[in-house]
């Protein structure tokens, strides 16, 4: 069930420019289409959401047990034959029945009460972990997109070494004929050029890989991605990170909420040793069809009704230790509810601390790639530069090409590893779901309207549509290839 989104003041934007929720596009061609698709469409997503439609249901069952109840029955028999003590000549040969039966639970215990606490308490709890997979799911598109943009950087990246590499070769064999250059020279051309063709093919490998990823979570092939934009909301220090992961984590309030519905199953254990007290109420209609008294049939009344009403009062006496052991039970399951708080916090706690650390390591970490590249390009030109005069060896100018290349792959790659560390630390925190990534301008799915839509529900007939599919197939997308634009 959907719901019109509402601007929330105050929200940290991660992604900038996201400032309405535009309807599926054609093409994901930037990191917030990408969201957006994978939002309306990733079945993993979509499965989630039916389960906890699912657990709204909880609610209306639990309180079911505290509602008016009434049934009826009906019967028809035929006696077919009677032997022995059976004769009776006044007996019927067959009788219809037809009663009605109602009946209103005034006490039981508690355990309607808090059967109903504890599955609305679930109900919250499932929409932290709703929250917690629609957080995942844009956390494996994050990644499925910087490693698409990865993929292409280092394919070009290869591809442009093989290039320089056809050059070199062809360079060192026209020196070799006019005896500039040794045969030697040749071959550690040769070799260094079919090796950097073997890394291009791997890159290429490697590219259809990451786009076949990025179809798996996006549900579409991707096209013209562009450079993601700044991550915002990030945090100064671990500390003010755990603080507000603390606070906000999808899979530690889901914890929580799950520890103290656990408290509210061991009240209904324990109502299982109180009295119970209802009201009933009943009628009956009975019609033999003439056939009471027999011959004497005229001296009856061939039909007859009653009607009756009470209260009814059920006192446990002795049961064999089933209420104690059950709420036992009950009482060890909230126990280990408890214990995973505890342990949901320790590993929020790691996580983020490890988070952070990784995200400043990759900023770090560009610096330096960044620097190296610098100096290895330098460098390659002054090897080049020596080359001409007699300093330098064709094995230098290829080792320092390679050297180039290395360091152009890290830089890469570091950029690649610190978006991905930002936004991981993001959705640690509890800070990247849908409604902090600014998408919420148009419509966005909101669990509680299912579950105030079904909670009041009593009529047993009140159904739902046939369930169908929202995510897309991605059986119709064409099979991925190494290719790259703009080389």
């Amino acid at each position: 069930m959907v719901k019109p989104g509402v601007s929330r003041g105050g929200r940290f934007l991660l992604l900038a420019g996201c400032a309405s929720l535009l309807a599926a596009p054609t093409f994901a061609d930037d990191l917030r289409e990408a969201l957006v698709l994978a939002y309306n469409t990733n079945p993993t997503l979509q499965s989630a959401r039916a389960q906890q439609r699912a657990t709204d249901e909880g609610v209306p069952l639990a309180r079911s047990a505290g509602l008016p109840s009434a049934s009826g029955n009906i019967s028809h028999t035929e006696f077919t034959s009677r032997t022995g003590s059976a004769i009776n000549p006044n007996s019927p040969e067959r009788n219809f029945d037809v009663g009605v039966s109602f009946s209103v639970p005034l006490y039981s215990g508690g355990s309607v009460k808090n059967s109903v606490r504890a599955a609305e308490t679930r109900v919250v709890a499932g929409q932290s972990d709703l929250r917690g997979t629609e957080s995942e799911i844009f956390v494996q598109v994050v990644a499925a997109y910087m490693d698409v943009l990865l993929a292409q950087e280092v394919v070009k990246l290869n591809r442009g070494n093989v290039e320089r590499l056809d050059v070199n070769l062809q360079a060192t064999k026209d020196r070799f004929e006019i005896g500039d250059l040794t045969r030697t020279d040749v071959a550690q051309s040769d070799s260094r050029l079919a090796l950097a063709r073997g890394q291009l093919r791997s890159a290429e490998a490697n590219l259809i890989g990451a786009r076949e990823r990025y179809i798996q979570v996006v549900g579409k092939e991707p096209t013209d991605l562009k450079a993601p934009p700044p991550l915002l909301g990030l945090p100064e220090n671990a500390e003010a990170a755990m603080a507000y992961a603390l606070d906000h984590n999808p899979d530690l309030l889901a914890a929580q909420q799950r520890a103290k519905a656990a408290g509210y199953d061991v009240r209904v254990a324990g109502a299982s040793r109180m009295p119970r007290v209802s009201l009933f109420a009943g009628a009956d209609y009975t019609d033999y069809f003439g056939t009471l008294g027999g011959v004497n049939s005229a001296s009856f009344d061939q039909s007859g009704t009653s009607t009756q009403a009470g209260v009814r009062a059920t006192i446990p006496l002795f049961q064999g230790g089933a209420p104690s052991a059950q709420r036992r039970a009950a009482q060890a399951r909230q126990d280990s509810a408890m214990e995973q708080v505890i342990g949901i916090e320790r590993g929020v706690i790691a996580n983020v601390r490890s988070a952070f650390a990784q995200w400043q390591a990759s900023l770090s970490l560009i610096s330096s790639s960044q620097s190296a590249v610098d100096a290895a390009m330098l460098g390659l030109e002054g090897v080049r530069a020596e080359n001409t005069v007699g300093n330098r060896t064709i094995l230098d100018i290829l080792n320092a090409e390679q050297e180039l290349l290395s360091a152009q792959v890290q830089l890469e790659t570091a950029k690649r590893n610190a978006y991905v560390a930002g936004f991981n630390l993001l959705a640690t925190m509890g800070k990247a779901e849908a409604r902090d990534l600014g998408l919420d301008g148009g419509i966005l799915y909101d669990p509680e309207v299912n579950a105030g839509r079904v909670s009041g529900r009593i009529w047993d007939w009140s159904n739902d549509p046939d369930p169908a599919t929202e995510s897309t197939r991605t059986v119709d997308t064409r099979a991925q290839d190494g290719s790259v634009t703009g080389q």
